[in-house]
């Protein structure tokens, strides 16, 4: 069940996030709970990255919003074990959820949506795996962006959805992806848990 905790608020009080959620989920459907109490551990994780850089001056109501609608897409992919039926590959999830966020009138949410799938997917990566997503660079560039995409990886929809993966468990279930992804997300740990 989502909690909706106050320590889970935006910290300037900015979007309703759950009433922009609401607009494309039935409230009490499965898509919604799991894709709730996945956003709020993936947006608990990145406060808490930002709380300890303080230095970076990070846009922390961006951090919480775009952790929270990061997945908002995955209602129109074929997914039914989290109980998505729509007809899109689960791949395009983040497309889907970055022309959603572009039509609220929300481009920097959009393009945390669009950027955040595993590490970032390289237009390389699109083209030589013949990915069914618009050919351009879909990788996180802001600290903000890069923040929410490295604590998306730490949680899953399928299984317990609250479960933190350890980096081990990330790494090797992203070593299939390349060496590439691995080194990237790496990095992150470097940069993000030191």
């Amino acid at each position: 069940m989502a909690t909706k905790g106050k320590e889970l608020r935006s910290p300037k009080g900015g979007l309703d996030v759950y009433a922009i959620l609401e607009k494309y989920y039935q409230k009490h459907s499965q898509a919604y709970q799991i894709l709730t109490i996945h956003s709020e551990c993936v947006a608990k994780k990145a406060l808490e990255i930002a709380k300890r850089r303080k230095e970076w001056k990070l846009d922390k109501s961006l951090i919480y919003e775009g952790a929270m609608l990061h997945d908002i897409g995955i209602f129109r992919c074929d997914a039914p074990s989290i109980g998505c039926v729509g007809e899109e590959p689960y791949i395009k999830h983040g497309v889907i959820g970055s022309e959603l966020l572009m039509s609220e009138g929300l481009p920097m949410h959009a393009l945390i949506c669009e950027r955040h799938t595993g590490v970032g997917i390289t237009l390389e990566m699109i083209i030589q795996r013949n990915l069914p997503l618009p050919h351009r660079e879909m990788v996180p560039i802001s600290l903000e962006e890069q923040i929410i995409c490295f604590a998306d990886c730490f949680f899953s929809k399928s299984g317990d959805p609250t479960k933190e993966k350890s980096v081990e468990q990330i790494v090797k279930g992203m070593s299939k992806h390349g060496a590439e992804q691995v080194l990237k997300f790496q990095t992150w740990c470097k940069l993000f848990l030191d």
